[in-house]
């Protein structure tokens, strides 16, 4: 038997190893494989689609926000592996009777704790302390930028979103040197008078939520005509598992690219 508590200050008891677990996270479905989870991963959405050969074949229980809750249960999971941004309250509710580790990282501290938590839950812990390990020696290695240059990550469009404080994506923009022009928390909507205001040096707009295009590169250099604005992976700056491993390579190009 294992019990800990998740990121929600919730307890969590697994009688035995889970056999039969569904991911409600992209992220964290691709941490499973990474992990060796192959054969216990028995539901997964629609969104997790890394890596593409093994999670083509599984079950898909909907959206991150709309499961399809009867589905889910007659899965029989043994261990369901959530999050409180990315799923709804509501729905994970309904599956109480489920063994649920419900994630909430906000920095890489958080993340890599997640990481090990998964690894206890499922009899993982040797692979999952080397990657633990692995993600901490990258982001040792990360150099920041040496100007201090403010930044607005954008993550989606009508309205516009930008990414806050008190995110992942704020704590991994903070490692790479940048100053978040935002002060609020979460995603705050922002419009073309307030861009206009806050006036950033940086613009970055992500590949998701919000699929951004060199459309909208031009569209925000026409409101923010001195901005830097570049097109980036959102799933280096906003995925939390085993992806965290190649941020660091990813964000130090980037950093090259706006230093020159």
């Amino acid at each position: 038997m294992v019990t800990l508590t998740d990121q929600l200050g919730r307890e969590v008891t697994l009688p035995h190893q889970p056999k039969r677990i569904i991911s409600l996270v992209p992220s964290q479905t691709e941490l499973l494989y990474y992990l060796g989870l192959d054969d216990a991963i028995c539901g997964i959405t629609k969104f997790c689609v890394h890596p593409l050969v093994k999670t083509a074949s599984v079950l898909k229980i909907g959206g991150t926000k709309q499961l399809n809750i009867p589905l889910v249960k007659s899965l029989k999971p043994d261990l369901i592996i959530a999050n409180k941004e990315e799923n709804d309250r509501l729905q994970l509710e309904e599956l109480h009777e489920y063994p649920t580790y419900i994630s909430d990282p906000n920095n890489l501290a958080t993340a890599l704790q997640m990481i090990n938590d998964i690894g206890v839950m499922t009899g993982r812990e040797k692979f999952a302390r080397r990657l633990f390990d692995g993600i901490s020696s990258v982001f040792d290695g990360l150099h920041p930028l040496p100007q201090n240059l403010r930044v607005a990550y954008f993550i989606w469009r009508k309205p516009y979103m930008v990414a806050g404080k008190l995110t992942f994506i704020n704590d991994m923009l903070q490692r790479c040197g940048f100053i978040n022009a935002f002060e609020q928390p979460r995603y705050p909507e922002v419009s073309a008078e307030e861009l206009i205001t806050i006036n950033p040096d940086v613009v970055l707009l992500s590949s998701e939520p919000y699929p951004f295009k060199q459309k909208h590169v031009d569209e925000l250099k026409a409101i923010l005509p001195n901005a830097i604005i570049k097109l980036v992976d959102g799933e280096m700056f906003s995925w939390y598992g085993s992806r965290m491993l190649y941020a660091p390579a990813y964000f130090m190009k980037l950093i090259n690219s706006i230093k020159q």
